[in-house]
């Protein structure tokens, strides 16, 4: 903006003199227009593009989070929620500020590929598998990998994200440690959609799903579905910031990914996430991993 004004003030007067009044109101117009658009500019630094996890949306965390952000900083939050692995292509194609996601290993070979300035934990909760509350396949207080054997021992209906969101990666992951591919089995379906649609087809069809316990707790009053599986190291769920790198990406708003990231990090927010859900569940949604300064 200030750039901006010193170039009105250089050039109105002489150009005025030397062109007359009809060209003076044609200058005028033009350095308006500038004017508007270097403010326009200006505002549009304030928008912060996040792209998180539908996980963390559809529990309900970032609609406490965001606003008390926006208040703080000025900043305002524009936010999409997609799967972990859609999140990261909009981080690799610069279409994103900051990334809040959940799938270690691919968030590891995004810093690796150095399109993350940097990383830092955040919060944890994490996966259980839920399904109808007669358990046809017997699955109860097993191992997950014994459950997901039993399930597809007795081919009952399994209920898959499919959409490369972290929870879809850590779902086939547990596959392949129980030793089974269950791509193409008629009791194996995929939604290609959030956690939240998924659990409530899941619900819909009595069948089995694996889930982020925050989302589930969430919804859990207009779901049909038990929790059955849990408390297994497996399952086990983080979730980091990244700040999108400005060197690899230069369109990128770096100064308010930052501002964003340390906001997530910060004592008082880590003390709201860490009680987010106790009062309406019983219990917290996710549990704060950010170390104090």
């Amino acid at each position: 903006m200030k750039k901006c004004s010193q170039a009105r003030s250089a050039h109105v007067f002489p150009f005025m003199l030397a062109f007359g009044r009809a060209s003076f109101v044609l200058f005028i117009s033009i350095v308006l227009a500038l004017l508007v658009g270097c403010a326009a500019n200006a505002d549009a630094r304030r928008d912060v593009i996040l792209a998180t996890t539908t996980s963390t949306r559809d529990s309900g965390l970032l609609d406490v989070l965001i606003p008390q952000f926006e208040a703080q900083s000025g900043y305002r939050v524009k936010m999409i929620a997609v799967g972990t692995g859609a999140a990261l292509q909009m981080g690799r194609d610069g279409n994103a500020d900051v990334l809040l996601v959940h799938a270690p290993d691919a968030e590891e070979m995004f810093m690796r590929e150095g399109h993350g300035e940097a990383r830092f934990p955040v919060m944890h909760n994490d996966f259980v598998l839920v399904g109808p509350p007669d358990d046809p396949a017997q699955v109860r207080g097993h191992t997950i990998t014994t459950a997901l054997q039993r399930i597809a021992e007795r081919q009952s209906l399994f209920i898959s994200r499919g959409d490369d969101s972290g929870t879809h990666k850590k779902e086939r992951a547990l596959w392949r440690e129980a030793g089974l591919t269950p791509d193409g089995q008629r009791w194996y379906n995929e939604t290609g959609q959030s956690m939240g649609a998924t659990l409530t087809i899941a619900s819909e069809k009595q069948a089995y799903t694996l889930t982020d316990r925050g989302t589930f707790l969430a919804m859990r009053n207009a779901l049909a579905l038990d929790i059955l599986v849990e408390g297994d190291a497996r399952l086990f769920n983080p979730y980091h910031v990244i700040i999108v790198s400005p060197q690899k990406h230069p369109t990128v708003n770096a100064e308010g990914a930052r501002a964003f990231a340390e906001f997530l990090i910060a004592p008082d927010t880590q003390a709201t996430i860490g009680a987010f859900g106790v009062e309406t569940f019983g219990q917290p949604l996710f549990v704060p991993d950010a170390l104090e300064p």
